[in-house]
C-alpha cells in the first residue's frame, strides 16, 4: 500500500489502481488531443512552412496560443497547490545547453523531411498514412538507440557533459526567486499569467486566428498539456514509496513530473510490444498519451469520412521520411523533448532549456525548408 497526496488529506490507496487511473485519464486526454489536432490542422512544421512560404501566421499563432494557454493553466494549478512545476522533468538544475541546441536543430530538420513532428505523425497514422507508420517505427527505433543504445553513449559522453549547473533548478520562477520561498509562488503565478497572456493576446490580434477551429484548437491543445501535468503531478503523485521512502510519480517513465511528449514514448511503445511477456514493462502515461492521440485522430477521421490510405510517392519521398524519422528520434531524445515536449510542456513550466530547445527546433525547421527549396530550384 502507498500513500498519496489528495485534496488536503492522506489516504491509503492501491498503487496499481493509481497507475491505471492515471493511464486511462491520460489516454482520454490524448484521445481529445488527437481529434482536435486532426480537425484544426494543428502542426508546428506547417506553422513554420506557412510563415516562410505563404506569409501566413495563423498556424504559428495557434502554436503560440497553445503555449500561452498551457503556461497560464500551469501557473494557476501551481498557485492552488495542485502540482509543483519545480519537480518537472524539464526543470532539473542540469542545464545541458549543447544537447538542447544540437537535439533541437536535428529534430526541427527531421520534422520537415518527414512532413510533421512526432504529434503530427501520430495524427497522420490515425488518418490512414502508411508513410507516418514508417516514420513512427524509425523514430521509435532511433529514439531508443539514443536513450539506451549506441547514440545514447555519444549523447551521454559528448553532449550532455557540456552543461551548466543552475541551482535550485532551471525554471525561471526559481531562478528569479533566488531561494526565497516566499516569492516563488508569486513569480510562478505572475510569470505564467503574464507570459501566457501576452502570447494569447498576440495570437488574438489576427482575425484569421479568431476563427473557431484555430482558436478552439489552440485552447484545447494547451489545456490538454496542462491536463497531463495535473494527472502526473496530482492524480499519480505518491508522497512516500515504501520501497524507497521517497515521493514517486506513478506511471511515468522518468520517475518525475511529466506532461505530453511524443518521442521517447514512441520508443517505449516499441519496447513494450517487443517485451510484452516481461511483466515489469507497463503502459505508462507517455505511452497512453501517444496511443490516445492515434485513437482520437482515427475516430475523427472515420466520423468525418476523411480517413484515407496514403503511401509513399517515390523513392525520394521514402528516403526523406526515413531520414526525418531518424533525425527526430535522435534529436528529440537529445533535446529532452519535441515540439510538444519542449515546445509546449517544457515552456509551460517556464524551463530555461525549453526556450533554447524551442529556438533550436525553429532554426532546424527553417533550415530544412530552405534546403527543400534549394533542392527544387536545382531540379528546375
Amino acid at each position: 500500500m502507498f500513500r498519496r497526496r489528495g485534496w488536503g488529506t492522506m489516504q491509503d490507496i492501491d498503487i496499481g489502481a493509481v497507475r491505471l487511473t492515471a493511464v486511462w485519464a491520460t489516454f482520454a486526454i490524448g484521445f481529445v488531443l488527437g481529434a482536435v489536432m486532426n480537425r484544426s490542422h494543428f502542426c508546428t512544421m506547417g506553422a513554420i512552412s506557412d510563415v516562410l512560404n505563404l506569409g501566413s501566421w495563423t498556424r504559428m499563432r495557434m502554436w503560440l496560443a497553445a503555449i500561452g494557454t498551457a503556461m497560464a493553466a500551469v501557473a494557476v494549478m501551481a498557485a492552488a497547490g495542485l502540482i509543483d512545476p519545480g519537480k518537472a522533468l524539464y526543470a532539473t538544475p542540469n542545464f545541458t545547453w549543447l544537447s538542447y541546441v544540437v537535439g533541437g536543430f536535428l529534430f526541427g530538420f527531421g520534422m520537415v523531411l518527414s512532413s510533421g513532428c512526432g504529434s503530427k505523425t501520430l495524427v497522420r497514422i490515425g488518418g490512414g498514412s502508411l508513410k507516418a507508420v514508417v516514420t513512427f517505427i524509425v523514430l521509435g527505433l532511433f529514439a531508443y538507440m539514443t536513450l539506451k543504445g549506441v547514440f545514447g553513449v555519444l549523447r551521454v559522453n559528448v553532449l550532455d557533459p557540456v552543461a551548466l549547473r543552475l541551482e535550485p533548478g532551471q525554471d525561471l520562477p526559481r531562478l528569479l526567486a533566488n531561494g526565497d520561498a516566499g516569492s516563488l509562488t508569486a513569480w510562478r503565478l505572475w510569470l505564467g499569467l503574464g507570459l501566457g497572456g501576452a502570447l494569447l493576446a498576440f495570437a488574438l490580434m489576427d482575425r484569421e486566428f479568431r476563427r473557431f477551429d484555430a482558436l478552439a484548437g489552440s485552447l484545447v491543445v494547451g489545456l490538454c498539456v496542462a491536463g497531463v501535468w495535473y494527472v502526473s503531478g496530482h492524480v499519480a503523485y505518491v508522497e512516500e514509496d515504501p520501497n524507497t521512502l521517497q515521493e514517486a510519480f506513478v506511471g511515468t517513465n522518468s520517475g518525475r513530473l511529466e506532461a505530453l511528449s511524443f518521442v521517447a514514448p514512441v520508443a517505449y511503445i516499441i519496447e513494450l510490444l517487443m517485451f510484452w511477456s516481461d511483466t515489469t514493462k507497463l503502459v505508462t502515461i507517455g505511452i497512453a498519451a501517444a496511443l490516445g492521440v492515434i485513437a482520437g485522430s482515427f475516430a475523427y477521421a472515420v466520423a468525418t469520412r476523411s480517413f484515407r490510405w496514403e503511401g509513399f510517392r517515390d523513392a525520394e519521398d521514402t528516403a526523406n521520411h526515413l531520414m526525418g524519422g531518424a533525425l527526430m528520434g535522435v534529436g528529440g531524445v537529445t533535446a529532452l523533448g519535441c515540439t510538444v515536449g519542449q515546445g509546449l510542456s517544457g515552456l509551460s513550466v517556464l524551463a530555461l532549456g525549453s526556450f533554447v530547445a524551442f529556438a533550436a527546433i525553429l532554426v532546424g525547421g527553417v533550415a530544412a525548408i530552405r534546403y527543400q527549396v534549394w533542392r527544387i530550384e536545382r531540379m528546375v
